[in-house]
């Protein structure tokens, strides 16, 4: 996780310049920065009206710094939802009613004395009291809009698998061994258990919120991106303007190049490697599409695209807001697969000698 080190002299400035009259500006205990109500000139604008982003010394958008996309919003809209977008009173019900923020209302500040942190809650089901998460309190405000899912198009907020997709999607699902598919070698547990990658997507593409540690940094050259996901400790380097690699390369993030048009820095990648545990199914030929805009000064505005036909009926979209985060990213020291993984096994091998086929009753994703 990461934690509180100092708040620059900028970033002091940046939080008056919110705060002036009009603007509503809020910052809450992990130091990420919410501005609300900016919202574009017209629809389809990617910058807040009026807005400049700043550059660097060799002319590009200044997209560095931290960022962070946990929110109560996850890829797909919920069904007690209608609408992708929210009124302020609509987003303050739904968020009094959500059960991740009831959790951390109800479980965080424990003390000894309670009796939960000696393990007791465990059989509930969950690997972490509430202390340990951070999944976001509010749901996502992207250019100045509560919204109720990731997907904006199509517009039921919902993967649009077409009837042929979803029979290849089931045979995907048995090549790539994303969740944890056996008990027989460590190499049949999901890459993310395995502390390999990060669970549920957080790497990408497309970088997805998850239970905790939802925080990026960017980081620019004049030939290269780099973003570093908190985790797994993943760092997906982007060469711009260049060619992708061959096929037989095949990283678990996928091969990734970019490119500027205008403001927006565009990346496209292929090949994501199945086992690589992200939220999106891709057949070989499908490529995901994101965009990464200066919205404003608290902002990046994060796009995607998926494209494959071999899957889906359309090609389908997504807006995430990346939120700046006053704080530093410190290492994620994974180690939970790793001490875990001999019971994992031993537990495969008890059911062995029961006769018992535990794997689909035993694979779960954490998060």
């Amino acid at each position: 996780m990461i934690k509180l080190r100092h708040i620059s002299l900028a970033a002091i400035a940046a939080a008056l310049v919110m705060a002036a009259p009009g603007v509503a500006s809020a910052q809450d205990t992990h130091g990420r920065v919410f501005v609300p109500n900016q919202t574009p000139a017209k629809e389809g604008d990617r910058m807040a009206a009026g807005y400049v982003a700043p550059r660097l010394s060799f002319g590009q958008p200044d997209l560095q710094g931290v960022w962070s996309n946990a929110s109560n919003t996850r890829m797909t809209r919920p069904n007690q939802f209608k609408t992708l977008v929210l009124s302020n009173e609509e987003e303050a019900k739904a968020r009094a009613e959500n059960p991740s923020n009831i959790r951390q209302q109800t479980d965080d500040n424990q003390k000894t004395e309670d009796g939960l942190l000696d393990g007791k809650d465990l059989a509930s089901g969950r690997g972490y009291n509430a202390f340990w998460i951070d999944p976001g309190t509010t749901y996502a405000n992207v250019k100045g809009t509560w919204r109720t899912s990731w997907i904006v198009d199509p517009p039921n907020g919902q993967v649009p698998f077409s009837e042929e997709g979803r029979k290849l999607s089931r045979t995907l699902v048995r090549v790539g061994r994303g969740q944890g598919s056996g008990y027989d070698n460590p190499e049949e547990r999901g890459a993310g258990e395995r502390c390999i990658v990060g669970f549920g997507g957080s790497g990408g593409p497309p970088m997805m919120n998850v239970l905790y540690n939802n925080n990026y940094q960017i980081i620019q050259s004049p030939d290269h991106v780099v973003i570093v996901v908190e985790m797994n400790h993943d760092a997906r380097i982007i060469p711009l303007n260049a060619k992708h690699k061959p096929t037989v390369l095949n990283p678990y993030l996928g091969d990734s190049i970019g490119w500027w048009e205008g403001d927006t820095l565009v990346v496209e990648t292929i090949n994501v490697n199945p086992e690589g545990g992200g939220q999106v199914q891709l057949s070989p030929s499908g490529k995901i599409i994101e965009r990464f805009t200066r919205y404003s000064d608290s902002q990046v505005l994060y796009e995607f695209e998926v494209h494959d036909p071999a899957l889906y009926s359309q090609v389908w979209k997504g807006e995430v807001g990346l939120n700046s985060v006053d704080q530093q990213v410190y290492e994620y020291a994974c180690h939970e697969g790793n001490h875990g993984l001999l019971g994992i096994l031993e537990g495969g091998r008890a059911a062995d000698r029961q006769g018992r086929d535990i794997r689909e009753a035993g694979d779960r994703d954490e998060g």
